[in-house]
């Protein structure tokens, strides 16, 4: 599997806006992405807007948003 690469927060939404979701709402340094599943449900991922992401928060934001972990890796 390869390593993920170093991602800034404003890129993590480009590729969460590619794959369905929105921004909601923004407070402070964190940007909230929901993207609308079958029926009324929804998945909601807060992004941090910070200029490189921890390898844990990137993989939170990757096992939330239910995106294939391939999405993220250049």
């Amino acid at each position: 599997m390869p390593k993920l690469p170093p991602l800034s927060g404003k890129a993590v939404c480009r590729i969460l806006e590619k794959n369905g979701f929105s921004a909601v709402r923004q407070r402070g340094s964190h940007v909230v992405m929901q993207k609308q599943i079958s029926g009324p449900s929804t998945i909601t991922v807060p992004v941090p807007d910070h200029h490189e992401l921890r390898k844990g928060t990137l993989l939170s934001i990757i096992r939330q948003s239910q995106i294939p972990r391939s999405a993220f890796e250049k």
